[in-house]
Parts: structure tokens; sequence; C-alpha cells
């Protein structure tokens, strides 16, 4: 399975960004599609998840309090590209954000240990 990242940039306070992973590959029936970020000098830190399950039209999420409320994951119709949209923007945003996938078939995990393929990165710089 490849995960490419895109849509990052410098944009201002305030501003929005959606960024995308596209998914290539077998992901399986069962499988959680996560987004992570690493600021400037800090560890990479959880911020949202989107977990798929068979039957289920839509994916359901999961998000770290910093993004709760700001941040909305979703999916196009055939589940391979993932969206992270974001707003109101500030710069504690700005970080080089990952997407992730987990085919364990595991609910939406914060951990970053437990996901098996990561996407490249993308750089979002947020200034004030």
């Amino acid at each position: 399975v490849q995960l490419q990242a895109f849509g990052g940039g410098l944009v201002q306070a305030g501003d929005s960004l959606r960024l995308s992973c596209a998914a290539a590959g077998r992901t399986g029936r069962s499988y959680t599609v996560g987004w992570f970020r690493q600021p400037p000098g800090k560890e990479r830190e959880f911020v949202g998840a989107i977990a798929f399950y068979p039957g289920r039209s839509t994916g359901s999420t999961k998000y770290a309090e910093s993004a709760r409320g700001r941040f909305t994951i979703s999916s196009n119709s055939d589940k391979k590209t993932v969206y992270l949209e974001m707003n109101k923007l500030n710069p504690d945003d700005t970080a080089v954000y990952y997407c992730a996938l987990d085919t364990t078939g595991r609910y939406a995990s914060t951990d970053q240990y437990q996901y098996n393929y990561w996407g490249q990165g993308t750089e979002v710089t947020v200034s004030s």
C-alpha cells in the first residue's frame, strides 16, 4: 500500500486548508486512516482518524482535543482518498502533516505505532 499526502502550504492565521491523502493498493475492508503532525522540534502527535468498516457507507471519526471543532476528516466515495479540512488555523498548527494507514481493523487508534503504512508528509506553515 502506498499513501501520498498533499495540499500543504503557507497560510495566514484564521485561514483554512484542506489536505488530501490518497491510498493506492489493497487496504482491506476494515481499516483506519489517521492524520498525525510533527511541529518543529516536537514529537509527532495524533490529529484525527477515520475508520472504515464493511456495511457502513461512511467512516467513523475521532479527533485530538486540539483538532476537535476546527478540523474535519472525510473521504471520497471510494474511501481511497481521505481529506483533512482545517479551519481557523493558528501558528500552533504549523507542522509536517502525515497520513497513515492501519489495516488491522482497530478502531481509529491514536497511537502512531499502530499504523503500518505512512505517507511522506506535507508541510503546513501558519503565519501570525
